[in-house]
């Protein structure tokens, strides 16, 4: 099949098979037009990638799974191999998770003496640095 019918088969983007390929993550043989040519393995390679994906891990993580996607990834035992590579991802989620909660708790704080300086009726206003005004 051709790289358009693979991305309909699986809901990739035919620049995301592109991508996959130059990963190592997928291969393809070249018909005598030059159009990418792939076998019918190709669609559970793909969405065992997407599978990855979705959960959360890289394309870096996935290039750890290589020698799996061919198979029935989803049903697949774990191997100690694979939950290492998704306690690492967890890890480094989690420690996004936590920076974006005090960035957020840090807007919500600014935000809430910004609302708390907003004149009220009758009442001058005061200049404030914590939110910056510019209209």
């Amino acid at each position: 099949m051709r790289i358009g019918e693979l991305a309909k088969a699986t809901g990739a983007t035919t620049r995301a098979l592109r991508f996959y390929e130059e990963r190592g993550l997928l291969s393809s043989a070249r018909a005598v037009n030059g159009y990418r040519m792939y076998d019918e393995r190709a669609i559970r390679r793909v969405a065992n990638i997407r599978y990855l994906l979705d959960a959360g891990l890289t394309l870096e993580d996935v290039e750890h799974f290589r020698a799996c996607l061919d198979g029935d990834l989803p049903n697949s035992p774990p191997s100690e191999a694979g939950l290492n590579v998704g306690r690492r991802r967890l890890s480094v989620l989690d420690e996004r998770i936590a920076a974006l909660a005090r960035v957020r708790d840090e807007l919500a704080e600014r935000l809430a003496v910004a609302s708390a300086a907003l004149p009220r009726a009758g009442e001058a206003a005061e200049r404030t640095a914590v939110i910056p005004s510019c209209g």
